[in-house]
């Protein structure tokens, strides 16, 4: 379970802002397990997480040894990629929005119940309304090797939530899962923040979301 602390923000707060505040105000939460042996490479993954205005903010932190930003289009294959995400559902029902980010900020996102319903959001909505910010830039690029430290801060508006009109973040309880993984790095892993009981890596497993409760 993971309480969300609401920040006091008058006006409209940029990605420089959300950044900061989220450092002074929200704990750091690691996303650090591995469900599936197979799987063992294990980078380092840390975020922090707030809300205000109705909005959600979220910052990842990511060392590893291989980068990589294929995908630039909205709503392209971005977990092939380096690649943060965050599985929201906001009711508990088993409804739920996928929000996936490669290194780069190219954002894929789409709702339903399971993997094969899902509804993709409109690209113009996503680029209108979801702010992204990555210390790698946001240039597309093949694979690196070395050492990489990377950051990443969002701003996730209510109005996203395109199926859930009427959200009002303030008190909700709901449900999420915080996830990195790399399908087309040359070290695959699957890292979650709450553990997934399945006998190979699948994120699209709301059962298995852990509890987020907005303050």
């Amino acid at each position: 379970m993971l309480k969300v602390k609401e920040i006091e923000f008058k006006g409209q707060a940029g990605l420089e802002q959300v950044s900061r505040l989220l450092e002074e105000h929200a704990e750091l939460q690691a996303i650090d397990l591995i469900n599936w042996d197979q799987f063992s490479y294990r980078p380092s993954v840390a975020f922090r997480i707030a809300h205000s205005n109705n909005a959600i903010w979220i910052k990842y932190y990511v060392k590893e040894k291989n980068i990589l930003a294929s995908v630039g289009e909205t709503n392209g294959p971005v977990a092939r990629d380096s690649c943060v995400e965050f599985f929201f559902d906001p009711l508990g029902n088993g409804d739920y929005y996928n929000f996936e980010f490669n290194c780069i900020g190219t954002v894929h996102l789409a709702y339903g119940a399971g993997r094969g319903q899902r509804q993709f959001v409109d690209p113009n909505t996503i680029k209108n309304l979801i702010e992204v910010q990555s210390s790698l830039g946001s240039q597309t690029f093949t694979e690196r090797t070395g050492d990489f430290s990377w950051e990443m801060t969002i701003i996730i508006p209510a109005e996203i939530l395109t199926h859930n009109p009427e959200i009002k973040l303030k008190g909700l309880k709901s449900t999420a899962n915080f996830y990195k993984c790399g399908d087309a790095t040359s070290q695959r892993h699957y890292l979650t923040w709450n553990s997934v009981g399945t006998e190979k890596p699948d994120y699209h497993r709301p059962e298995f979301f852990g509890k987020l409760i907005f303050q």
